[in-house]
């Protein structure tokens, strides 16, 4: 394990890192979930082993500090895994990004541009959502702070099931709803727009059953390679890890 300071009032990022060639590879987690949990498998398969590896969970996440006087927006999000990849060494990266943290990594590579030299995004949030009754971003979202702190988050908890509970009960409250907030808020410009003007390389994956990604045409025609994968739902790497360690591979290897 390995830390950063990444607050003024001394506010810890955690990672898992395993050793390797440069350039580094980060993994980034989604909403109320973990990187190791959810990456190491791919991190350490044949396709994708040999490179100096971060599993980072972002602040408010898993083993990361939870504070709770920040704000835990996309931006803030981006700039503390900045801060740590930073304290790291790991700038020129590769982000492999699943879900919000594919959002929070757009943001980063817009922001730190010389810290991300390739980007893997994994079916992430790219556009804004309707707060609605649920478990996932918009469900939490559905609620005010006070009543999320108060007894939302066990609604929320009923609804994900067990086995995204196990790593979502490790985040902060606070850090669990805001996040969900301003992740369905979207961002300033929109998500889409700076994913499209990032002048490295880009992959989207995302599961073939769930259809056409909406807006595919755009991205391909700015650059960005959008790859379905077969026989999997949200958590593509858990669902499919041999088909994500292929697709991955090949969008690493240029």
């Amino acid at each position: 394990m390995r830390s950063a300071r990444v607050t003024p009032g001394g506010d810890r990022i955690r990672w898992v890192e395993l050793p390797g060639a440069d350039p580094s590879r980060v993994y980034v987690h989604g909403l109320g979930a973990t990187s190791p949990a959810y990456f190491a498998e791919s991190a350490v398969h044949p396709l994708l082993a040999g490179r100096r590896s971060l599993l980072i969970d972002m602040l408010g996440f898993g083993i990361s500090d939870r504070p709770v006087d920040f704000t835990y927006t996309l931006e803030a999000h981006a700039d503390a895994l900045a801060a740590a990849m930073e304290a790291a060494g790991a700038a020129g990266a590769e982000l492999i990004a699943h879900s919000m943290g594919g959002s929070v990594a757009v943001v980063l590579a817009t922001r730190h541009p010389h810290l991300v030299s390739r980007l893997v995004l994994v079916d992430a949030n790219l556009d804004p959502l309707v707060p609605a009754p649920g478990p996932g971003s918009a469900g939490i979202a559905a609620f005010t702070e006070e009543e999320f702190l108060t007894g939302g988050w066990q609604e929320v908890r009923d609804a994900a099931g067990a086995h995204w509970w196990s790593t979502m009960r490790l985040a902060g409250l606070e850090a669990l709803h805001r996040s969900a907030v301003h992740l369905v808020r979207d961002t300033d410009p929109p998500l889409r727009t700076q994913l499209t003007e990032l002048k490295i390389p880009r992959t989207y994956v995302l599961p073939e059953d769930d259809g056409p990604l909406h807006g595919a045409e755009l991205l391909e025609a700015a650059g960005v390679r959008v790859v379905p994968i077969p026989d999997c739902g949200h958590n593509i790497m858990l669902d499919n890890p041999e088909a994500f360690a292929r697709a991955t591979a090949r969008a690493l290897a240029g």
